[in-house]
């Protein structure tokens, strides 16, 4: 086995440590701790099946029948928004796989090798948002798990806070296992998780008397104009549910055999499984209706009313699961590596999964899950006005401006062609600027309040163009690739 050239010379930067290092090739000599390519078709199926089979999911489409949509409008919305943020996925996911790195060091060669901060910075606050929420939503099942084998846990004091301290230290003890933990875990528990939601089909659509009740309501939207008026900031919302991890797949596809492992595995999962979630969400909250006489959209209450204790044990810990699998996969990993690049001779990929933890409890997401507006205008329409702009300016860079050619070594380096001005490429940071502010513009001036609604596809247009003009007439020092 041989050493890869200047290896030696990496692992003694400030910019190293073996959770960024790049993944290992078989028979590659290196770290004997440093990750090697084990993932593969199955792996990254199952990763979007575990992390799309979860209660924010049938949240998601069961918010959007609130605000006014029918079954078909809904469960079309998911569809065609995951559609859309499968292509950057896809794009970024790219890299990934060739080279061997995780998102923030990918960042480098656009940012600057100190200017990847930004980036990084930015997607692992939102990733802290998120933390926070998933596990709110998991001490919220445990709660009601307490009590229904328990009824005198209703009368606990502070018994939501209990529980969701509960559920955060079973996060952090997964975090400390590492990696390949987390991999087992998907792996393991996706069939079941889809077994569970389709028995959960299967209750709604006996009790409510068939498929014809329950999709029976109709959308309150009585003229194009007025949906559409409804449908954009929705399509906005549902492309941001996942525009976080469409810029940190790398953290993911870096592990992948192949480019086609990863490639079919993400295109396969992603779409089928948001959808069939999505449909089970909206069939089942449409048969509470017909049930029970009101809209249920929780499912955590929606188990609360079982009258079998063994049936809501069961299904309240396929929730756990649930919620456990999407935390640690989607808003623990990337911002571990993300606080591990501000300093990684300090912080690793454990130290940088407790610092989430704790801004997980920071934020407060139990006022993120106040209501549907809240939540799809506010959180996802949001946040999806910076992370636009910080993937238009990773793709453009890689694709338009570097032609998918890399210098892995001086990604890890000062003073190589990624160091720009003293670590910082000010082009990608004002063109990130320019993004967003034109898409926020439109929650201060009523006028254009229409490119808020479409916070996403805004940022990543202005950003995209204006970050490809500015670098376009720099001359770059042509890298000799390593391809992983």
């Amino acid at each position: 086995m041989q050493l890869v050239p200047g290896r030696a010379r990496i692992e003694s930067s400030r910019l190293y440590n073996k959770d960024l290092a790049p993944t290992l090739l078989p028979g590659e000599a290196g770290d004997g701790n440093r990750a090697a390519r084990t993932w593969g078709t199955y792996n990254y199926a199952a990763l979007w099946v575990s992390m799309s089979v979860n209660i924010l999911t049938y949240m998601l489409a069961a918010s959007l029948i609130q605000g006014g949509m029918d079954w078909k409008q809904a469960v079309f919305t998911v569809f065609l928004g995951n559609c859309i943020v499968l292509v950057p996925m896809l794009l970024n996911s790219h890299p990934g796989a060739r080279y061997g790195v995780p998102f923030p060091v990918l960042a480098r060669a656009s940012f600057g090798v100190l200017g990847a901060n930004i980036a990084a910075g930015l997607r692992a606050l939102v990733a802290c948002g998120w933390f926070g929420i998933q596990t709110w939503i998991g001490g919220e099942a445990i709660k009601v798990l307490l009590a229904t084998v328990w009824p005198y846990w209703k009368s606990v004091p502070h018994g939501a806070a209990i529980c969701f301290m509960a559920f955060w230290i079973i996060n952090l003890f997964v975090i400390l296992k590492g990696i390949e933990y987390i991999r087992f875990l998907q792996g393991l528990s996706a069939p079941i998780l889809l077994a569970v939601g389709l028995l959960l089909l299967g209750w709604a659509y006996k009790n409510a008397g068939g498929f014809g009740p329950m999709l029976s309501a109709g959308s309150r939207f009585t003229n194009f104009p007025d949906f559409l008026k409804f449908l954009v900031p929705a399509l906005n919302g549902t492309v941001g549910f996942w525009a976080t991890v469409s810029l940190n797949i790398p953290d993911f596809t870096r592990f992948a055999k192949n480019q086609r492992a990863q490639a079919i595995g993400q295109a396969i999962a992603l779409p089928a499984t948001m959808t069939l979630y999505s449909f089970i969400g909206v069939a089942v909250t449409s048969a509470t209706v017909v049930i029970y006489g009101t809209s249920i959209w929780d499912p955590v209450q929606l188990l609360s009313r079982f009258h079998s204790p063994i049936a809501v044990v069961i299904s309240l810990v396929a929730i756990l699961l649930a919620t456990l699998n999407v935390n640690i996969g989607a808003n623990v990993v990337s911002p571990a590596n993300d606080f591990s690049n501000m300093w990684p001779q300090r912080i690793g990929f454990k130290a940088g999964g407790i610092i989430t933890c704790f801004m997980g409890i920071a934020i407060m997401p139990w006022k993120l899950l106040a209501d549907y507006k809240t939540f799809i205008f506010g959180w996802l329409g949001g946040y999806a006005a910076f992370l636009g702009p910080v993937a238009a300016i990773m793709i453009c860079d890689y694709y338009l401006i570097r032609k998918r050619q890399l210098l892995v070594d001086d990604l890890y380096l000062r003073g190589g062609i990624y160091e720009y001005s003293r670590g910082f490429n000010w082009r990608a940071a004002g063109a990130l600027a320019l993004g967003a502010s034109v898409a926020l513009v439109g929650l201060v001036v009523p006028s254009v309040r229409f490119l808020y609604d479409y916070s996403w596809f805004v940022g990543f247009a202005v950003s995209f163009v204006s970050y490809y003009a500015m670098m376009a007439r720099v001359r770059l020092a042509t890298p000799v690739t390593q391809a992983r």
